[in-house]
């Protein structure tokens, strides 16, 4: 155990980071297909729905929520000990960024 490091690395961080945001762009583009046959592009129907849209945007929270957890379980034993520090920081900001997906998939 003395090998391993309390502090990861700035360059460690900065190289998840950029993983991250290749994850993050590569699950959204994916979810956009995955999700493109559902929903109406001009749906209104005030008086029986509270978001328009509300069946591609379950399916995208849950299938994007699916992605997040699988790549923490695959990461979680594929790193190495000192990395792992890091994971649950970026997979609390991948939730977050799922959410911020949204904007992005109705515009």
């Amino acid at each position: 155990m003395a090998d391993v490091r309390e502090k990861t690395e700035p360059w460690a961080v900065l190289v998840g980071a950029g993983l991250f945001l290749l994850f993050e762009t590569g699950a959204y583009y994916l979810l956009r297909f995955a999700t493109s046959g559902l929903g109406m592009a001009d749906q209104m129907q005030p008086e029986n729905t509270i978001v328009s849209n509300w069946v591609k945007t379950v399916v995208f929270l849950l299938l994007h929520l699916t992605l997040i957890v699988v790549a923490v379980l695959v990461l979680s034993n594929r790193l190495p000990r000192r990395f792992r520090g890091q994971l649950m920081g970026w997979f609390y900001l991948a939730l977050l960024t799922g959410f911020a997906l949204l904007w992005p998939l109705f515009a």
